[in-house]
């Protein structure tokens, strides 16, 4: 491939934006739209944080336990990055509730607990808020399809599963996915007008924090106050602007039609739209962005079509989460004009990759993220991204003890 089709120009970006825009204020206003815009009916705490909790991440591939205490509102963590099991057994065809639960429930006898304690739920799957904190799953992605988890509570069953297994130990179960887990772990820097959570890994999503009164499909039995979480699901916006190449992957993709984001953006992903690119050639069967950040690394061992490809289809991700972040920012700012500054918690292996020859992937969002804002006229609005350590951990524990 001589011509870079991934190259993706100002304007282009600057129509991804606002078509993110446009279809997370539609996602606000009604069900079943291309960008759900879930709301969480948690309101978490932002000061005032005590207690213990048990908190479980099931995330694509792996799966982690810890229990967390929380004293003056700092967060310790034992173990100290949680317990890790690989998970990646659940993508397999024939995998049950019944073996989730136990592979889940497995690792629970290593940690030490003493008294009961709640349960926080770091769900990385589309799910539906509950009034009482639980989801309610609405699909699998990355590979995943337990059909009968389908349409019901994915915290209750569990908890108490885990109660029979472990002798009542546990009080409550919130929800949550990991992209609000990150938006929460955020909020422990109280210096910020708005908070954004994002995940680019091996899935892709965001969430941030939404006024009642902009969510029109907002329950109306819910009588929580203040702002609402809002879980985007932004891995399923179709973006203006996609290749054939993109088409090609999307065809031969387990969910046809669904996730274009996330195919063209995550780390499941990549190395799926480089070989669809070079369709005649061999490559492993499991090909994902870290293969490909290699090419981009080690570029003296590999074809020079391949690295050149790689760093195309690197840097047009990098630019698609830029873009959709602009987005999100001007629905934040159109909701409130003195949003200023912008806390956002950044998630996943994608994004803090690093590429050796050139830029590493959070300076190309980042970048271009300030160039879209000052064509958006919006100069003004800084967008601070972090990197926390066990953000997942911390924000799901912050939403037990909520």
């Amino acid at each position: 491939m001589k011509k870079n089709i991934f190259k993706l120009k100002t304007k282009q970006l600057k129509e991804i934006a606002q078509s993110l825009q446009t279809k997370v204020e539609n996602g606000l206003g009604k069900d079943n739209t291309e960008i759900q815009c879930i709301p969480t009916y948690i309101n978490p705490k932002t000061s005032g944080i005590e207690g213990s909790a048990l908190v479980l991440d099931l995330g694509g591939t792996n799966y982690r336990v810890a229990t967390i205490d929380f004293v003056d509102g700092k967060a310790s963590i034992h173990p100290e990055n949680g317990w890790k099991k690989d998970l990646s057994v659940m993508k397999t065809p024939g995998f049950t509730e019944a073996d989730l639960f136990k592979e889940q429930a497995d690792p629970i006898g290593e940690i030490k607990m003493e008294g009961k304690m709640p349960i926080g739920y770091c769900f990385s799957y589309p799910a539906e808020s509950m009034l009482n904190g639980d989801a309610s799953l609405i699909r699998w992605t990355k590979g995943v399809d337990i059909k009968e988890m389908l349409g019901k509570p994915v915290g209750q069953p569990l908890r108490d599963y885990l109660n029979k297994e472990n002798g009542d130990k546990f009080t409550e179960v919130k929800v949550i996915n990991d992209t609000v887990a990150s938006l929460f772990a955020g909020l422990t820097d109280s210096s910020y007008d708005a908070y954004i959570g994002l995940i680019v890994g091996t899935g892709t999503n965001m969430a941030t924090f939404i006024r009642p009164d902009k969510i029109k499909k907002l329950n109306p039995e819910y009588k929580g106050e203040g702002l609402i979480p809002v879980n985007l699901e932004s891995g399923n916006f179709y973006p203006p602007h996609l290749t054939v190449i993109d088409d090609k992957v999307d065809a031969c993709s387990d969910s046809k039609g669904a996730q274009r984001f996330e195919k063209a953006v995550s780390g499941m992903y990549l190395g799926e739209i480089l070989k669809s690119v070079f369709p005649c050639d061999e490559f492993e069967e499991r090909f994902d962005a870290q293969k490909l950040t290699n090419i981009m690394n080690y570029p003296d061992i590999h074809k020079k079509r391949y690295v050149d490809v790689s760093r195309w289809i690197y840097k047009r991700s990098a630019q698609l989460v830029a873009a959709s972040l602009a987005g999100l920012v001007m629905v934040l700012v159109s909701h409130d004009k003195s949003i200023k500054k912008i806390h956002l918690v950044a998630e996943g292996s994608l994004f803090w990759s690093e590429d050796r020859k050139g830029k590493n992937y959070k300076d190309l969002v980042s970048e271009e993220l300030r160039k879209l804002l000052i064509e958006f006229n919006l100069s003004d609005v800084h967008v601070h991204i972090s990197k926390m350590k066990n953000a997942n951990l911390i924000g799901s524990a912050i939403a037990a003890l909520s």
